[in-house]
């Protein structure tokens, strides 16, 4: 399958309300959301139906016992926060103290590039229409940790074959995890959870990882976690739930970053990788890169044997060009073809001096922008200022957020024009299941009484129930499957109707 498969991106957005520093978090998530909710969906709201999911399910063949979990592990809970689902197919809800954009199951990277974008500026709008009513301004941040000790998520998600064996997962993942951060990292200003050790270093969130493997999310967060909630039949398929990565504002880190993912899993799915790439201490290591900018520090094999992380990169590289070459020839597709060639040229410009990455990958661009106010105002790295212009990076607002203005000075690289990023914060990929939930939540508002990524549930008259549509099957519920058959119901009854006839 190359790089396509069934993936997507959820992002917790940092948030602050201007003037009130010690503002509640999740009262101001819920406000966002519930605004963005009233301004844009001016319809019935269908709720998020909790009941297929199963988060304390673990892929190692057992199910973590309630009474021992995390709250924050308790997703299938409705805890009554707010919970929209869009006509793109995405979610946004409030997840504890942050509010959260999962993106419609997408087929290929750049289309998790086009959906994760729209997700920010779904978000800005959100903080928009939350300030039109005279409260306080909302700000939002694409980061993962306010540099006091908290952190929170960019996860990915990806559709593997249950035959996988996990263990083959954990053991060819986890090395490539430990260095995939030289290419997706979003730069860091400070060491440590708390950020007092100063210094500049490649990830947001290497630092608050702690195990290897394991089922939770944000406490002793793993390298690999292990939550077996696939979304789909549990026969076929598990959804790999990757916590490792940082948020990107970047499309080129974005691509690469679930673009060369993706290659991974398919040379794991298909037994390819035969050589062990294993590092030790995995944990210790992964924090080792992070620290070191400029990418010299040398990884320890089991065999005794150093190398850096780019070099472990190239490695993982190699493979998949070999994996390309054999498996599909000259029949490889587009963007496995883009994917490969970004993914080599990178790693030749990290290995000869990261600078020249400065246009693609934002912890980069975001070093060549600190060390310029270092060297023009003699700042040391524990100055404030930098802490300052580190948060001001991930600023969602354009006006003010410097990622922006290196768009607009042409010192970053795009994939996507705005108008493509526009089109889909309200329409719905067109080749997974999406599509049918995105357009019948846009076509028969006031029908759809809930809906999941496995689901949607009608609200009909004569039907003394609710009627639920199983969408089990990620690749079905097409614009090829269902569209024509959705632009010639007029309404939910007879759409249901003719699905069940």
């Amino acid at each position: 399958m190359s790089v396509r498969r069934i993936m997507g991106t959820e992002t917790e957005f940092g948030i602050s309300v201007q003037g009130q520093p010690h503002a509640n978090p999740m009262v101001a998530s819920t406000r966002l959301v519930n605004a963005y909710a009233s301004a844009a969906l001016h319809v019935r709201r269908a709720r998020w139906d909790f009941e297929e999911e199963s988060p304390l399910r673990d892929a190692r063949g057992f199910d973590m016992s309630r009474d021992v979990a995390d709250a924050s592990q308790l997703t299938d809970e409705d805890m009554g926060l707010a919970n929209v689902i869009l006509t793109n197919g995405a979610r946004l809800y409030v997840d504890h103290a942050h509010p959260e954009y999962s993106t419609p199951e997408c087929t290929n990277p750049l289309d998790v590039v086009r959906w994760d974008k729209a997700g920010e500026q779904v978000a800005l709008d959100a903080c928009r229409f939350a300030s039109v009513s005279g409260e306080p301004d909302i700000v939002l941040y694409k980061n993962n940790t306010d540099n006091k000790g908290a952190s929170y998520g960019a996860h990915e998600n990806y559709l593997m074959k249950r035959s996988t064996p996990f263990g083959e997962i954990v053991r060819h993942l986890t090395p490539f995890f430990v260095s995939r951060q030289v290419v997706c990292g979003a730069g860091r200003v400070g060491i440590g959870q708390d950020g007092r050790e100063h210094g500049f270093q490649v990830s947001q969130r290497a630092d608050y990882f702690e195990v290897e493997v394991g089922l939770e999310t944000t406490l002793k967060r793993p390298i690999i976690n292990t939550r077996d909630e696939p979304h789909a039949d549990p026969e076929k398929y598990r959804r790999l739930h990757v916590i490792i990565g940082d948020a990107n504002l970047s499309e080129v880190s974005t691509f690469l970053k679930v673009g060369t993912t993706a290659l991974v899993l398919d040379m794991i799915e298909d037994r390819f990788i035969q050589s062990d790439l294993t590092v030790t201490r995995a944990v210790a290591s992964l924090r080792a890169v992070s620290h070191d900018p400029t990418l010299t520090h040398l990884l320890e094999r089991p065999d005794g044997q150093t190398l850096t992380a780019v070099e472990l990169q190239w490695e993982y590289f190699n493979l998949a060009k070999k994996y390309v070459d054999q498996k599909y020839g000259d029949d490889a597709d587009d963007q496995t073809l883009q994917v490969m060639a970004r993914w080599e040229s990178v790693l030749n410009r990290l290995e000869r001096d990261p600078m020249e990455c400065a246009q693609e990958l934002d912890w980069v661009a975001k070093l060549k922008l600190l060390q310029s106010y270092r060297d023009r105002d003699g700042l040391d790295w524990d100055d404030a200022k930098l802490h300052l212009i580190d948060l001001q990076y991930a600023d969602l607002r354009p006006e003010k957020g410097l990622y922006h203005r290196l768009v607009r000075l042409g010192r970053m690289e795009r994939l996507l024009d705005e108008t493509t990023i526009t089109a889909a914060m309200h329409e719905p990929p067109e080749d997974t299941r999406a599509y049918f939930r995105g357009r019948c939540l846009d076509k028969y508002p006031d029908s759809i009484a809930a809906a999941s990524w496995d689901s949607v549930i009608f609200d009909l008259p004569g039907h003394d129930s609710l009627q639920r549509v199983p969408t089990i099957d990620p690749r079905r519920g097409t614009k090829a499957h269902v569209g024509e058959l959705i632009d010639s119901s007029d309404t939910a009854l007879a759409l249901f109707s003719a699905l069940t006839r």
